[in-house]
């Protein structure tokens, strides 16, 4: 099953920038790692308390600072109306690692806000 997952995102990794989200702003990003990979969303509000300046480097200088940082995961999913769109599958704390690598992600799907906690 993870290998579908990595083969359906390989091809959309590779366009940078943000996704627009239905109903509000979610910025994603790939997080790589030695082993794995994994796409994570961020809200425009959960950013904005990492500082300013590029979303990928306040992601980075807080992850660096904190030694962690939690995030939504985002995976290719169906909407209750049949259609093919990112949704949050639950939260991943990230950790910081020397051979980490995290790049913005833009979906060529829709990207569904998480859940309300």
């Amino acid at each position: 099953m993870v290998w579908r997952r990595h083969l359906a995102g390989l091809g959309l990794a590779l366009l940078p920038g943000l996704a627009a989200a239905q109903g509000g702003e979610v910025s994603l990003f790939k997080v790589v790692g030695p082993r794995d990979e994994v796409t994570i969303g961020l809200t425009e509000a959960e950013l904005a308390r990492l500082g300013g300046g590029p979303a990928v480097e306040r992601l980075a200088r807080a992850l660096v600072a904190e030694g962690q940082v939690t995030a939504w995961r985002y995976a290719v999913g169906r909407a209750p109306d049949g259609a093919t769109r990112f949704a949050a599958t639950g939260r991943v704390a990230i950790l910081r690692s020397e051979s980490l690598r995290i790049e913005p992600y833009a979906a060529a799907l829709p990207v569904a806000p998480p859940p309300a906690e």
